[in-house]
């Protein structure tokens, strides 16, 4: 059913906050040890990686000793701007390791609309993932308001899928605090039952999805099904996975029938 999953070459790989930190909001340094692992093996193997991080306010918090997420905006652009430093400096640390080298791209939504901003940003992706460097690329959370203030791009959520189409990507796997999308809210309906596969993502759809359960991310469903429309407009399949275990990037590219497919126009499995 997912045999063409497995020749996807550039693949983009999304990292929500609830993925990357622990409940209290500081950094997961196991679960980002072991991602640094995966990309660079893959990369290693010839795909060509790209991740999507969230987790700068979720680092930015716990160096400012902050309880709880901020609550005004200049508090979380304060936090985004302590704790991307600090989220780029783990990453480094973690790809060192495996001699992977890295590259931090920060994007805001202007940059997908201004023709030339577009060009420089894609020339930049280019050059990057020729060279065998993998892009680590957030939202300028210092800058732009969008995503902190959960309008635009929702804990990256269509973030990711933007930078897919940018790289020309065949694949988006967002890895996220859920299994995939279910046909009810798993939290409240245990009979609740996953989808696996999605061809259409519709107005029905949309209208049925219900709120991520976690409270550091800024993405429900909601936003995970707006990336999917936006990637499968672009002719890119994605897939939501659950982000407990980055290992299973391994099995969603070996076809197993992992998460959720969102399928592209383009693409019959």
């Amino acid at each position: 059913m997912r045999e063409k999953i497995k020749n996807a070459t550039t693949i983009v790989v999304k990292m929500g906050t609830t993925s990357v930190t622990h409940a209290n909001g500081t950094l997961d340094l196991r679960k980002l040890e072991i991602l640094a692992r995966v990309l660079t093996d893959l990369e290693n193997s010839g795909k060509k990686m790209v991740l999507v991080s969230s987790g700068a306010i979720g680092a930015g918090m716990n160096r400012m000793k902050l309880k709880e997420r901020p609550k005004t905006l200049k508090q979380k652009q304060a936090a985004a701007s302590v704790g991307q430093g600090l989220l780029m400096r783990v990453y480094h640390k973690f790809f060192d390791e495996y001699h992977q080298t890295v590259g931090q791209i920060l994007l805001t939504k202007d940059v997908f609309k201004h023709t030339i901003k577009r060009n420089n940003a894609m020339n930049t992706f280019n050059a990057l993932i020729e060279a065998g460097i993998i892009p680590i690329v957030n939202e300028n959370d210092c800058i732009a308001t969008d995503e902190i203030e959960e309008e635009c791009f929702g804990d990256n959520d269509i973030l990711s899928a933007m930078t897919a189409d940018l790289v020309d990507a065949d694949l988006l796997i967002i890895l996220s605090d859920v299994d995939g999308l279910y046909n009810d809210n798993p939290v409240l309906n245990k009979e609740a039952r996953l989808i696996q596969t999605v061809r259409h993502v519709d107005k029905e759809l949309m209208k049925s999805a219900g709120n991520s359960a976690s409270c550091l991310g800024t993405g429900g469903m909601i936003t995970k099904l707006g990336a999917a429309k936006y990637a499968t407009d672009c002719g890119i399949d994605m897939i939501i996975a659950s982000g407990e275990d980055v290992k299973v990037l391994y099995k969603i590219l070996d076809g197993e029938e992992i998460g959720t497919v969102f399928l592209s126009d383009s693409q019959e499995l």
